[in-house]
C-alpha cells in the first residue's frame, strides 16, 4: 500500500511534469498549456454530462424500487474522473478522459467485480433454533 501511495503522489506528477516538458521543448511552450486547458474544459463538460446521465439513471432506478448498484459505480467514477481533470497533467487527463467513456466504465465495472467475488469468502451458519412448523405457532389476542 504505501509503494502504491509513494508511486501515485511522487512518481505521477514526475512523469506527467517530464512529459509536459517534453512537450513544450518539442513544440512551443504554449502546445503544453493548450493541452492541459483544452483538455481540462472538454472534461469538465462530459463529467457534467455523464454525472448528469448517473443521476438520472440513478433516480430513476430507485424510483422503481431498484437497487442502482451499476448507476453508482459509474457515479463514482465520474467523480473519479472529474478529481484527475482537476489534476494537471497529460497522462491523468488521458485517464480522466477515458473513465468518462461508458463502455471503458462497462469494463472497469466488470473487472471490479470480478476481483471483489473473488475475495469474498461464502459460509454456511448453521441454524441455532430448531426448525418449527406452523403446527407450533399459537396465537394469542
Amino acid at each position: 500500500m504505501l509503494l502504491r501511495l509513494l508511486v501515485l503522489f511522487t512518481v505521477v506528477p514526475f512523469l506527467e511534469l517530464v512529459l509536459l516538458l517534453w512537450i513544450g521543448g518539442n513544440t512551443s511552450w504554449w502546445v503544453p498549456l493548450v493541452i492541459v486547458i483544452g483538455t481540462g474544459f472538454t472534461g469538465a463538460w462530459l463529467a457534467r454530462r455523464e454525472g448528469l446521465r448517473c443521476w438520472r439513471r440513478i433516480k430513476a432506478e430507485t424510483t422503481r424500487g431498484e437497487l442502482p448498484a451499476d448507476s453508482l459505480f459509474d457515479g463514482v467514477m465520474v467523480l473519479l474522473a472529474s478529481v484527475l481533470l482537476v489534476t494537471p497533467g497529460v497522462i491523468t487527463d488521458a485517464a480522466a478522459l477515458l473513465l468518462l467513456v461508458p463502455a471503458i466504465r462497462r469494463r472497469i465495472r466488470r473487472y471490479v467485480a470480478r476481483r471483489v467475488a473473488s475475495k469474498l469468502i461464502v459460509r454456511a451458519v448453521p441454524r441455532t433454533a430448531p426448525y418449527r412448523s406452523e403446527d407450533d405457532i399459537i396465537d394469542i389476542e
